[in-house]
């Protein structure tokens, strides 16, 4: 919530006067002291978990960001929002149950290259949400950048000598992480924080779920793929339901 509140009283959206505002920002530098240690922790479950259980845990702050920001932002939620978080809920559950073991770290360069590819639309795909006022948009791309951060987790082994390849999937973590805090920061700014939060959530646990299974071996329980499949689609499907009654809200934001 403070990183809404925050961005909301800093009035630009370029990434420049984010990072200087930031700075001056007692409330946003404690919120990024918090994110520190969340992503120590986060580090930690990627490597202990398949990718789609440790996003999916993450998304576990969903709830907690729909109800505190219908105290603190008087942005009251709907049946039909509060029905949606109890989905995305229920969505983790089914993950967790079906969860198997995770996949291995990653040292090619396939990894790294297709990171640095999804870095490129995080910025130009958000720079362009940003232009139009489409602050879900923005959300669902910050949601990429998060999802980028935990991929590149993959790429880091620290078992023996960094290869050129894991040193630059080290070097995607604080881009990633930097862009994605910003448009989730500037989505939040535009509109309200449970929709912006869920746009986030959606591609933040979909992207890596994908990625994991498809590519970096990740697995699922013996018949445990059902509890997956189901736990995917009905979190992501309720967290796009939030979306729909959202509204932009006014912005002296200045231009990018």
């Amino acid at each position: 919530m403070w990183q809404a509140d925050a961005a909301r009283d800093f009035g630009v959206s370029g990434l420049p006067g984010f990072i200087r505002s930031s700075l001056h920002s007692p409330k946003m530098m404690a919120v990024l002291t918090a994110y520190l240690a969340g992503f120590v922790l986060h580090a930690v479950s990627v490597v202990l978990l398949p990718l789609y259980l440790a996003q999916a845990c993450v998304a576990f702050s969903m709830p907690v960001t729909a109800v505190w920001s219908a105290h603190v932002f008087h942005e009251r939620l709907s049946r039909q929002q509060v029905v949606a978080v109890s989905g995305v809920c229920l969505g983790i559950v089914l993950l967790a149950i079906g969860a198997g073991s995770p996949g291995s770290q990653v040292e090619s360069w396939g990894l790294p290259l297709g990171l640095s590819g999804l870095l490129v639309f995080c910025g130009v795909g958000g720079v362009a949400a940003l232009r139009r006022r489409r602050p879900i948009l923005t959300g669902a791309i910050a949601g990429c950048g998060y999802a980028g951060s935990a991929i590149a987790m993959r790429g880091i082994s620290v078992s023996q000598t960094p290869t050129a390849a894991v040193l630059i999937s080290a070097l995607m973590l604080p881009a990633f992480g930097l862009l994605a805090f910003w448009l989730y920061s500037m989505a939040m700014a535009r509109t309200e924080v449970t929709p912006a939060t869920g746009a986030l959530i959606v591609t933040q646990t979909f992207v890596p779920a994908v990625v994991g299974l498809v590519f970096l071996g990740d697995d699922v329980s013996e018949g445990g793929a059902w509890f997956v499949s189901v736990g995917l689609v009905l979190g992501t499907v309720a967290a796009i339901r939030l979306a729909p009654r959202s509204h932009a809200r006014p912005s002296g934001a200045a231009h990018l």
